[in-house]
């Protein structure tokens, strides 16, 4: 997690994943599985407590597969 120096600045949170072939067909099903775990662990709490409004938080899901990888 990033969080700003200010509050009216972005936060950022990050999930990187590798993909699990067993578990998951695409890199696309990778990366929904990551923002999945920041919502249902909810990374975002830790700023929201501190001010940061919902609308200047950032949510990437980083997945990999060997040297693919593939951001959403």
């Amino acid at each position: 997690m990033l969080e700003p120096v200010q509050s009216c600045d972005d936060a950022m949170i990050i999930e990187f994943k590798v993909r699990r072939p067993d578990h998951e067909k695409t890199l696309l099903e990778t990366v929904d599985n990551a923002l999945a775990q920041i919502e249902e662990k909810h990374y975002d709490a830790r700023f929201i407590s501190k001010g940061i409004s919902r609308e200047r938080i950032r949510k990437y899901g980083f997945a990999f597969d060997g040297k693919q990888v593939l951001i959403g």
